[in-house]
């Protein structure tokens, strides 16, 4: 048996071990405080933990881990790239040509804008500003 087909039997297999072992022994004593909700050192209030928020946050987090993979794909052709030459570097080019165009279709869909309380109050001070300037 080698040593890499040892470590996908016995890891799944110690895994599995540990977590019954912590199913067995552990003590089941839950009680309303235990139940709630509780977060940053807080107790949720009425209406406060299951609130909207705009999409935009999820469209940042993809956009965050699209350009994190990225960086994760680039990284082997770079170890390798006296040996991948001309057809791995056109391979790249596309592939940063592909990213590049769907980034600046997201630019021009104003997708990345974030409309917040903060921008709104600034937008009407400075609106009030001109108003009793002219």
């Amino acid at each position: 048996m080698t040593s890499l087909s040892f470590f996908f039997v016995f890891v799944p297999f110690l895994s599995f071990i540990l977590l019954a072992i912590n199913l067995l022994l552990s003590p089941h004593l839950p009680y309303q405080e235990k139940n709630s909700a509780f977060e940053c050192g807080f107790h949720s209030f009425l209406g406060q933990n299951r609130t909207q928020f705009s999409i935009s946050f999820f469209i940042f987090a993809l956009l965050f881990l699209l350009f994190d993979l990225e960086i994760l794909l680039v990284y082997p052709y770079v170890v390798s790239a006296y040996t991948n030459a001309v057809y791995g570097l056109i391979v790249m080019l596309v592939f940063f040509l592909v990213l590049t165009l769907g980034f600046v279709f997201e630019l021009g869909k104003n997708a990345l804008k974030i409309d917040s309380r903060q921008m709104a109050n600034l937008q009407t001070k400075t609106n009030k500003k001109f108003t009793f300037i002219k």
